[in-house]
């Protein structure tokens, strides 16, 4: 058999990661442990490509110049102004479900391009923990957002909160337009109003609350019909990012 042209083989993505504190092209930055760690698992070697970013915007490409043990050192190549997020700056107020739902809801909005997420105790929140214990859960999160942005190529990383109440979520959006997605709702998906930024709410694994769907409802927020099935917690996000970005945003 012929040997395959150069031209033809396919080559491996450079690995990105995100990093802080990267110097200007042309000099040699220390990599933090995690992502050394991160280096020895992937089984890179010196010389190997990299892509690094901040969460500022923009993109770095780098080499690895220095791969020891316990050590890494990369040097910076250039700079690239690429972006890849969508015209519509969606902030999910999410009501939070057990364990890997919230995993999974979070690596999902973030693929999707969602630019806020507020975790949400609402009425039929089954998750209750104290101030410390929420508040690991949400650097956890927010690592889940890191390195979901990572692997999906975006170059700003959004914005995981503490988790709240309802009311001071609602209180936290004040001023967007917002939109809410039920099988009740009085608009179809293409009805969709634009919007460079905008609201929306999912509920947790016990859906809303009656009194939490009025509460948006008397704010003016859309009721958009999602279909005639009642979505799982961690699918909701999903579907409802599917149709904003379709009808308003970057996937029409």
């Amino acid at each position: 058999m012929a040997p395959t042209s150069p031209s033809t083989i396919a080559t491996e993505p450079a690995t990105r990661l995100h990093v802080t504190g990267i110097p200007p092209v042309g000099e040699v930055m220390d990599l933090p442990d995690a992502v050394v760690r991160h280096i020895q698992a992937r089984r890179l070697r010196r010389s190997d490509g990299l892509v690094l970013f901040d969460g500022t915007g923009g993109e770095y490409t780098a080499r690895l110049d220095t791969l020891e043990k316990r050590r890494a050192r990369a040097r910076i190549e250039a700079f690239s102004p690429r972006e890849a997020e969508p015209p519509v700056a969606v902030t999910i107020l999410q009501g939070i479900s057990k364990g890997e739902r919230m995993d999974y809801s979070v690596q999902k909005a973030t693929e999707l391009g969602v630019a806020r997420i507020i975790p949400v105790i609402s009425e039929r929140c089954v998750v209750r923990l104290d101030t410390d214990r929420w508040a690991k859960k949400q650097r956890h999160w927010q690592a889940v957002a890191v390195a979901a942005s990572e692997q999906c190529g975006r170059n700003r990383i959004p914005s995981v909160e503490m988790p709240c109440g309802l009311d001071d979520a609602l209180t936290a959006v004040a001023g967007l337009p917002g939109v809410i997605f039920d099988t009740e709702g009085d608009r179809a998906a293409h009805q969709l109003e634009p919007a460079s930024a905008l609201a929306t709410l999912i509920g947790p694994e016990g859906g809303l609350a009656p009194a939490e769907i009025q509460r948006v409802a008397d704010l003016g927020w859309q009721r958009i019909r999602l279909g005639p099935r009642i979505l799982r917690s961690d699918t909701a996000p999903v579907a409802a990012l599917a149709v904003i970005q379709t009808v308003i945003g970057d996937m029409g």
